[in-house]
């Protein structure tokens, strides 16, 4: 088991702290940055995939976002996925910049609506050379979706406003027991955030309110015609919204494959060790068939 270094850099004069995995390896594969779940810290499932690539041999960065976990920012706990793009595209920067790191194809991976917001990077940054999302949650923003929205959006906006103007972050619970008024209603997503299984010291289970304007209005299928690296989506039937994926799939711009596992349900990726080796072991062939090791950071 490869144990991670501390990995600190800035996002518009916020700190980030992460965690590196280095493989021995002295010539590494790949360089990945890695994005996970709604509300999640470096040390879920963004984590665990950084270390099984590590034991790979991939460099791998697992962060905590802005508003989360070790690093800065205000509101606390606002998932805002514009603002983990430009989280995503500063961690590329660092990696690039960093002569600790050694030279290497740059590849994003990510996990359930991190699979989602890494593919906005790798469709707006030209600096990826390839892109993995594993169980990754892939949304569509139409008219149709807005309106169904409409009240979530307006109570978000509000939430926002009294922030602005008191310093009060209104929250709700990422997860519940009951359910109820909670982020992540799904009764796996409570067994897994609310209980030992994934409750880290690092995690805080809350959710800001004014976070479900950004969430609402975050289109992520529409990237995929505009993705044309290598893409690897690793997903399953019983995983959330098998139907994008396979959208999404069909929608890519350059070469890809798709690997369909088997799981109970979708947070079984998040921290079951066959299903993160079965899926580090795609993507280390996929991306083994597909990249050059001659391939610059910075080509």
């Amino acid at each position: 088991m490869i144990e991670p270094r501390r990995y600190e850099f800035q996002v518009e004069g916020v700190p980030i702290v992460g965690h590196l995995f280095l493989p021995a390896a002295a010539r590494p594969r790949a360089v990945a940055v890695l994005t996970g779940p709604l509300t999640s810290v470096k040390e879920q499932a963004a984590g665990a995939y950084a270390g099984a690539l590590a034991e790979r041999g991939i460099v791998a960065l697992s962060r905590d976002h802005r508003t989360f976990g070790e690093s800065g920012g205000q509101p606390r706990q606002l998932e805002n996925p514009f603002a983990k793009v430009r989280d995503i595209e500063s961690a590329v920067s660092a990696l690039i910049a960093d002569r600790d790191v050694p030279d290497a194809p740059m590849l994003g991976v990510g996990v359930c609506a991190g699979g989602g917001y890494m593919a906005r990077a790798v469709a707006e940054d030209d600096r990826f050379r390839g892109f993995a999302a594993v169980a990754g949650y892939f949304r569509s923003v139409t008219a149709q979706t807005l309106e169904s929205a409409s009240h979530e959006i307006a109570r978000a906006r509000a939430a926002e406003a009294r922030w602005r103007e008191t310093g009060f972050v209104e929250t709700i619970p990422a997860v519940a027991a009951e359910g109820g008024d909670v982020a992540m209603p799904l009764r796996e997503a409570y067994e897994y955030y609310g209980t030992p299984r994934g409750a880290v010291a690092n995690y805080v289970n809350a959710f800001a309110v004014q976070s479900l304007a950004y969430t609402a209005t975050f289109d992520t299928l529409g990237a995929a015609a505009r993705i044309q690296v290598p893409t690897l989506i690793v997903h399953s039937e019983r995983a959330l919204s098998p139907a994008l994926a396979r959208q999404f799939f069909s929608h890519l711009g350059g070469p890809r494959e798709e690997v369909w596992l088997s799981s109970s349900g979708q947070i079984d990726f998040y921290d079951r060790r066959p299903l993160i080796d079965a899926a580090a072991d795609a993507i280390v062939d996929f991306f083994g068939r597909h990249l050059s090791s001659s391939v610059r950071l910075d080509a």
